[in-house]
């Protein structure tokens, strides 16, 4: 959730950052509302208090005679402080609630707007020429044995598939790619559940406007993970971290499941937008003051992925009301996709600042003594969905595809991929 203090003391900022992610302005004014209700209650429940504890030392010293006609008043007055607590818990949870509706602060300099109004902020790399008509990730994808849709959807249905010989080998090497990549940036590695309580998938704010794209377990109360995030996220959650080292990097490696909900007839064909697929996830814990600093250095080590593998791809700040609602800020960057003749996005990196650590409470130690919320940060290395763009893009006439020679010694050595 975002910071009380800053609502209180800066709302107009807060509605600013609503009004250029197309949110509910008067999400504000409502909890402003509940933090004054809840401030008097608490002040209201303080001072019974106090006067209890001061009726209390009356009573003790009392006459035997009086104790009988002034235990009946610490009675009524317990039963006061005991109403007036009840009603600071009642107000907590009142904003709590209208305070958790309101989304992350935008950072400064983030488009206003939705999906559409991204801003470009520079495109890499050559996009590929072909002197003969360039083939579809799907038919590269079928005729060199790489995947195989029709058994995927004979088995779970649409949007499922099975990666098959060199698809598989494909797809463990670029995650071993991305993993040393990872592991000589200072990650430690984690294989992450898949399934987490509700109060993790909440914390990481996936519960809010996109409930709907996560498939949960109601019988177990458990929710499938769309990104190894949501577990990274909780892995230290309730925590007081040391962060006077540097900061702790992980790198989630894990099966993700979304449902793809309100995608009917997007992206159907191949394995662009599927219900599984795997992923490497960057994710950092981090002082608030160093999280834009290490918002770029995520981004850089997705683009040396990227340019490494020979793709041509754009970075682009995404508009506010594209972020979801932990993102102060986010940088997509897309890979030129040339059957679609268009830029399609293979990564993305958040700066959450301190959003889900209030969520989830997990905080540093400041020089005070006192403890503070830290930021988290996260950037995807490597998924599933990055074989479509190599496909597609080093395929040659005769249907064959050259592998990046970043990537043939998890290969085995192999250059191409040719059909069986």
């Amino acid at each position: 959730m975002i910071d009380p203090v800053l609502l209180r003391e800066a709302p107009d900022v807060v509605r600013a950052s609503q009004r250029a992610r197309g949110a509910s302005v008067e999400l504000v004014d409502t909890a402003l509302a509940a933090d004054l209700s809840r401030r008097a209650a608490l002040t209201e429940f303080e001072t019974l208090r106090a006067e209890q504890n001061a009726f209390g030392k009356t009573v003790a010293a009392a006459p035997k005679d009086e104790k009988k006609a002034l235990v009946a008043q610490a009675q009524e007055l317990a039963a006061s402080v005991k109403a007036a607590q009840q009603r600071a818990t009642d107000a907590e949870a009142a904003f709590t609630d209208s305070a958790r509706r309101i989304q992350n602060i935008v950072v400064d300099g983030v488009p206003s707007g939705g999906e559409e109004n991204f801003v470009t902020l520079r495109e890499v790399g050559t996009k590929p020429s072909f002197g003969f008509e360039p083939r579809d990730h799907v038919e590269l994808g079928e005729s060199l044995k790489v995947f195989d849709l029709a058994r995927g959807a004979k088995v779970s249905g649409a949007r499922f598939y099975f990666l098959t010989g060199i698809g598989a080998r494909l797809e463990i090497a670029l995650m071993n790619l991305a993993l040393d990549r990872a592991l000589a940036a200072g990650f430690t590695p984690l294989i992450t559940p898949t399934l987490v309580r509700p109060e993790t998938m909440d914390g990481t704010g996936f519960l809010g406007e996109h409930a709907d794209e996560v498939y949960y377990l109601p019988a177990d109360e458990l929710f499938l993970t769309g990104t190894s995030e949501v577990a990274l996220a909780g892995f230290h959650m309730g925590e007081i971290l040391d962060l006077s080292a540097g900061s702790l990097r992980y790198a989630g490696w894990s099966t993700c499941y979304r449902r793809e909900a309100g995608s009917h007839g997007k992206d159907t064909r191949g394995i662009l937008r599927v219900h599984q697929f795997n992923k490497l996830e960057m994710f950092s814990y981090v002082l608030p003051e160093n999280a834009e600093a290490e918002h770029e250095a995520l981004l850089s080590y997705q683009e040396g992925m990227l340019t490494d593998l020979g793709l041509a791809y754009r970075v682009i700040d995404v508009a506010a009301g594209d972020l979801g609602s932990s993102a102060a800020r986010k940088f997509d960057t897309e890979a030129w996709v040339p059957s679609q003749q268009t830029y399609r996005e293979l990564t993305s990196t958040s700066n959450c600042t301190t959003y889900q650590a209030r969520r989830l409470d997990t905080r540093y130690r400041t020089e005070s003594g006192k403890t503070a919320p830290v930021a988290t940060l996260n950037g995807t290395l490597a998924t599933t969905r990055w074989i479509v763009a190599l496909l597609e893009t080093h395929q040659q006439e005769d249907g064959s595809v050259v592998i990046p020679e970043v990537l043939r010694p998890y290969l085995g050595g192999l250059a191409v991929i040719e059909a069986p």
